[in-house]
Formats: C-alpha cells, structure tokens, sequence
C-alpha cells in the first residue's frame, strides 16, 4: 500500500480561470434581438460579427443595445424582456451563434434629446467570455454624415478610429456592424473603439 502524501506543505496555487462563458443560460429571453414593434414600417436589421484577436469568432457572446425613441428620449415602455410586438422599449439582447454571429430588429435611432451636436447611434455593450468586464461602444449609420462631423465622439477620432464604428449598409434597410474585440496581429481589421464611462 503506498504511503499516504505528506499535506503539510504550502499547497499549489488553483490554476487560473476565465470567466464564464455563462450568458448562454439566463441572460438572452425570447424575441431579445426584435426592438421595433412588429410590422413597423421604419424597421430596420443590423448584423454583424463579434471577432476576438486572432479573428476567431466568439461564438458565446451576448450583446445589448439600447437607443432612444423617436423623440430621442429614453423610452418609459415596460415589456423589455417580456415582448408583445406592439412596444418599442429601445432595449434589446442578442447572442452570437455558433459562427459568432448576431442579429437586430430595431427602428432608426433618433439623436438623443438635449444634445443636438450628437449623431443618432446605437449604444452597444458587448459580454464575452475572458472579459473581467464589459465593453461599451456604439454603432452609428452612414447616413448622417453632417452629424458625424459634429459627435463629440466621432469628430474626436482619427478616421481609421471613427471608421470602426460605422455600420455599413446590406441590402434594403440593413446594415452590417462588426465588433473586433482586440487588434490582431497583421492590424486588419482595426480593433472597435471601447468607452470608459466614469
């Protein structure tokens, strides 16, 4: 029989850990990527990709949008995580699937009230495995571009920058929009602009 180890010794560290993936479970509810009401006329689709820094998809990520209403105030609608077609709460939450890819049902954005320098734009926080916390960022349309040139944020950017946060247009009513989560090594794409809010 062999002998017993000897426990009374430092023990060795527990190997590290990444957190999650766990947004998969709780976090995404049924019709989470339909923002707009159903059979709005001023519907709109934005699709992308979520790439980490070799350019591997992340197949476990979760994102959420949030805008303004048509007055470019906050909407004051209950029924966010309940849908019943007929609200826009400026709320919605969408996975990524298997090829990390992600789809949204939303209506134009407004400028928000109150800050008429800004652009109309989606504000977008990204969840993904490895990430201690989220990302903020946003995606602005490529048709306000005398509002562009006054954001606070994209006038601010170099123009590679700023670029990384324009959807681009897909077809009728649709817009393509990736988030590149770290610069890869060949530097194509350019990583996402991130936000720190303090």
């Amino acid at each position: 029989m062999p002998a017993a180890a000897d426990h009374r010794g430092p023990l060795a560290p527990t190997p590290a850990q990444t957190i999650g993936p766990f947004f998969g479970h709780a976090l995404p509810f049924p019709g989470g990527a339909r923002i707009a009401p159903d059979g709005h006329p001023d519907t709109l689709t934005v699709h992308g990709h979520v790439r980490d820094g070799t350019g591997a998809p992340v197949a476990d990520a979760l994102l959420e949008f949030w805008q303004p209403g048509p007055d470019g105030r906050p909407p004051r609608e209950p029924g966010s995580l309940r849908r019943d077609g007929t609200r826009f709460t400026g709320f919605g939450r969408v996975p990524t699937d298997a090829d990390g890819h992600y789809a949204l049902h939303t209506r134009r954005p407004a400028a928000p009230a109150g800050r008429p320098d800004a652009a109309p734009h989606l504000a977008v926080i990204v969840h993904a495995r490895g990430l201690l916390h989220h990302l903020f960022t946003r995606a602005y349309f490529p048709e306000h571009t005398a509002a562009h040139a006054a954001d606070p944020l994209l006038s601010t950017l170099p123009p590679k920058r700023a670029a990384t946060l324009l959807a681009r247009p897909d077809g009728p009513a649709r817009y393509r929009f990736d988030v590149q989560l770290q610069q890869p090594p060949n530097g194509t794409p350019e990583e996402t602009v991130f936000l720190a809010f303090r």
